[in-house]
């Protein structure tokens, strides 16, 4: 007889203990154990949340190489079945080897799972026929359970889903993240102190009830922003650094739909329009996915979205200032085009349209379609077409980590027919969709990767461009990681060309992450490993980094209303010398619609206790010492650059944290 010394360590997570007893079957290329009762002096603790417990198999002889595990548990006679976590087992063989089997799955009920070795297998290399027959096994369950949906058409498709309970249970919310995110959506007024208002119809008064209202929850940022937002240098520095950095490019040729002149801006350094232009210090930013889309009716009343175009100025004192703004698209007598040199609230509320347009911007192109419903198609892509073995598997599914579930739930609570954005923002309703349709159809590959995107819009040399900075260093820092990892396991092209699986992964995202419009430049398949080493890297930085850009500072830089209203209620002025602060207060959105607004932007800007760092991997999916290795020296350098940013914001009025303090996945 030989003893295999098993090891079996379950999750230090809320609920995954077991009081089940649990059986294990080891299979090798020479045979497989008979199924074993793992029995210990702990008893029933020895699957207590956090255990490590020790057992042994016996067997008549050795049974070659381990190949996979079959793990599978019976409750108690008269004790109720219930779920356990176990993270990983680890089996020493009587040669002295040691096998690593990753589980990191709910096993819930009594049916026999199949868990393969640790080592990473692209689909060409795993010739075991026991091997090939898990891993066709795993994949047909997961088509099963992972299955697309059309929510909308014309916009990514989605897991499909009739409630979160459906989500396969290792996708699922953590208890604990269940338990903080209901208690925070469902008393999100009540922690703001603004719960009183949430049925209050009325208009602003003045801006000093905002003022009372605004005190309630403030951060360092959003007390700048109060402060600020009437500025124009403030107003200008938005586009580089707050929540939408992807707006701004750089403009070399006035639209002609924007006759700006040079005896209609004042220009410091008294040069002309088309002088600083050919020296790249002028800037648009052009709105025209907003244009004629129909807008929402709240309280009763028509709520108005423009199209704007605003062209910005670099000083020679490298401030971004506004000098013209044009509401609507296409020029006429009552679209007048505004100036710094009107009257005061001609200007502020010129503005004012500006940042609101830029919430619905914002929101349905820059954050959810571009962040959110991409990653869940890389996510629903990967657990359809990619078996635990795989070493992209391995890479990638810590970066799905609660995507599918807070995706639902965005569906739910927020662009439903009663959701949140749908009844109390000017592009509710269908008005979003005609949004999301317009910007998934000009979406490209590169504007996705951060280095082409830069480059495309021609803002490699603004000064004080901290989106810019932090996030080409991110990616950089990312794009050696994947590198490090993919090119350890994939050494040509032809392995690239060769690996069926990883093929099918990218042909699932293009049709139905991309509509299979070939426009995009998303790539079809995959032909070389630098092709899949940016993919990936793309990837990683749209769950991580760029979410965190988008999405962490929305209450920084939306909870002072007056900064980002998510709707405006009356519509702007067509002539010039009439607006006045009472015009203003009456466009800003009532005070209920204020309130929600607050609410779901501290919502969404509130970090989970169970948050995980981008570079921190407690699931230890590799066994292979390079990855392990790739991991650490990944994580040495994201220390790095969190160490060089904090250095720089000391200096800085307004510190730029987005892309440092950043987590794994798309999870909130």
């Amino acid at each position: 007889m030989v003893k295999y010394e098993v090891s079996v360590t379950t999750a230090n997570l809320a609920q995954a203990t077991t009081m089940n007893n649990v059986f294990i079957k080891l299979v090798g290329t020479d045979g497989e154990s008979k199924r074993t009762w793992l029995t210990s002096l702990k008893g029933t603790a020895a699957f207590y949340l956090g255990a490590e417990s020790k057992f042994s198999v016996s067997c008549p002889t050795s049974l070659g190489k381990l190949v996979l595990i079959e793990v599978d548990k019976k409750p108690l006679p008269l004790f109720p079945e219930d779920s356990w976590f176990p993270s990983k087992v680890e089996i020493k063989s009587p040669e002295g080897d040691t096998y690593r089997f990753p589980i990191y799955r709910w096993i819930s009920d009594s049916e026999v799972k199949l868990f393969r070795e640790g080592t990473a297998l692209r689909v060409f290399e795993d010739s075991h026929h026991l091997g090939k027959y898990s891993r066709e096994k795993e994949l047909n369950l997961r088509e099963k359970q992972y299955c697309w949906d059309v929510y909308a058409e014309g916009i990514p498709h989605c897991i499909k889903v009739d409630n979160p309970l459906d989500l396969p249970s290792e996708v699922r919310f953590s208890f604990t993240k269940t338990t903080e995110f209901l208690f925070t959506a469902s008393t999100g007024l009540t922690e703001l102190k603004l719960k009183g208002l949430s049925d209050c119809k009325q208009n602003w008064t003045d801006i000093d009830a905002i003022s009372r209202v605004f005190c309630c929850k403030r951060t360092g940022i959003s007390d700048y922003v109060q402060k600020h937002w009437r500025d124009d240098a403030f107003f200008g520095y938005q586009f580089l650094n707050g929540v939408n950095p992807l707006m701004i490019r750089r403009c070399s040729v006035l639209p002609k739909n924007f006759p700006v002149t040079d005896d209609m801006v004042f220009l410091r350094g008294s040069r002309s329009l088309a002088d600083e232009m050919q020296t790249g210090n002028i800037f648009l930013c052009d709105y025209n996915r907003l244009d004629g889309v129909k807008t929402s009716v709240i309280n009763g009343k028509k709520q108005y979205l423009m199209a704007p175009l605003v062209l910005l100025h670099q000083t020679p004192d490298d401030k971004l200032m506004p000098i013209a703004i044009q509401l609507k698209q296409k020029p006429a007598d009552d679209n007048p085009i505004f100036f710094p040199t009107d009257s005061e609230y001609d200007w502020l509320l010129a503005k004012i349209f500006v940042r609101s347009a830029e919430f619905s911007e914002h929101q349905l192109n820059v954050h959810l379609l571009r962040t959110h419903l991409l990653a869940e198609v890389f996510s629903v892509s990967l657990l359809r077409n990619l078996p635990m073995v795989h070493p992209l598997y391995k890479l990638l599914v810590p970066h799905t980590r609660y995507t599918l579930q807070i995706n639902y739930l965005a569906r739910l609570l927020l662009i439903a027919k009663d959701g949140v954005f749908t009844k109390f923002a000017a592009s509710g309703g269908e008005g979003m969709f005609t949004i999301l349709k317009r910007s998934l159809s000009s979406l490209t590959y590169s504007s996705l990767c951060i280095p082409d995107d830069i480059a495309e819009r021609g803002l490699e040399s603004v000064p004080n461009f901290y989106y810019r900075d932090d996030g080409l260093r991110l990616w950089d820092i990312i794009h050696r990681f994947v590198q490090g990892v993919l090119g350890h396991y994939y050494k040509s092209d032809a392995e690239v060309q060769q690996d069926s699986e990883l093929q099918k992964w990218i042909q699932d995202i293009f049709v139905h992450g991309f509509l299979s419009q070939a426009s995009t430049g998303i790539p079809q398949s995959f032909g070389t490993v630098a092709e899949l080493v940016k993919f990936v890297t793309m990837v990683i930085f749209t769950g991580s980094g760029q979410h965190s850009a988008v999405n962490t500072g929305q209450y920084d830089y939306g909870g002072w209303m007056p900064n980002t209203p998510i709707s405006l209620q009356r519509a702007p002025p067509t002539t010039k010398g009439s607006s006045s602060e009472s015009t203003m207060l009456q466009t800003f959105p009532d005070v209920n619609t204020t309130v929600q607004g607050m609410s779901t932007m501290w919502l969404l800007s509130k970090q989970s206790s169970d948050f995980v760092a981008l570079g921190q991997y407690p699931e230890e999916h590799f066994s292979e010492e390079i990855p392990r290795k790739v991991i650490k020296d990944f994580q040495g350098e994201l220390e790095v650059l969190s160490a060089v940013v904090k250095a720089r914001n000391q200096s800085l009025d307004v510190p730029y944290t987005y892309m440092v303090e950043v987590e794994n996945s798309v999870a909130i």
